[in-house]
């Protein structure tokens, strides 16, 4: 069982992997950002405080378009994601490069490096979750 404590710490870092420069203000909160990389686009479909102070919530959607490949970043906060539609490889340093899927989920670890792997051959969709400390950019190149 996770402790409220083992999940505050666990908020310190920051996980993320389909929106290498998406940056999250409070301003961002009511449109969506300008894409970072061309065939990209994010809209953010919620943001709130929480779930600790000094942290947000974000709630957004990332579209991919067939054939981009998304840059090598790092999230000061935890990436939590579905995939919608379509597919990618995800490589995420220290781990194995998976092939996901529509209806397959996964998180990224603060701080660890990622990118969008090799490129689907459809458009990609996927809903993703940040909790990020507040005034941080949501995503840094590695």
């Amino acid at each position: 069982m996770l402790t409220r404590r083992a999940f505050t710490s666990g908020l310190s870092c920051a996980i993320c992997a389909i929106t290498s420069e998406l940056i999250a203000s409070d301003a961002g909160a009511q449109t969506a950002p300008p894409a970072a990389t061309a065939g990209v686009t994010r809209k953010i479909l919620s943001q709130a405080d929480g779930p600790a102070p000094g942290y947000e919530t974000l709630l957004v959607e990332a579209t991919i378009e067939a054939g981009v490949t998304v840059g090598r970043h790092t999230h000061p906060g935890i990436e939590s994601a579905y995939v919608l539609e379509g597919g990618f490889e995800l490589p995420v340093e220290g781990q194995p490069t998976r092939t996901l899927k529509a209806g397959d989920g996964f998180q990224i670890p603060p701080h660890t490096p990622h990118a969008g792997g090799k490129p689907g051959s459809a458009k990609t969709r996927v809903l993703i979750t940040y909790v990020l400390e507040k005034g941080k950019p949501l995503a840094s190149p590695a």
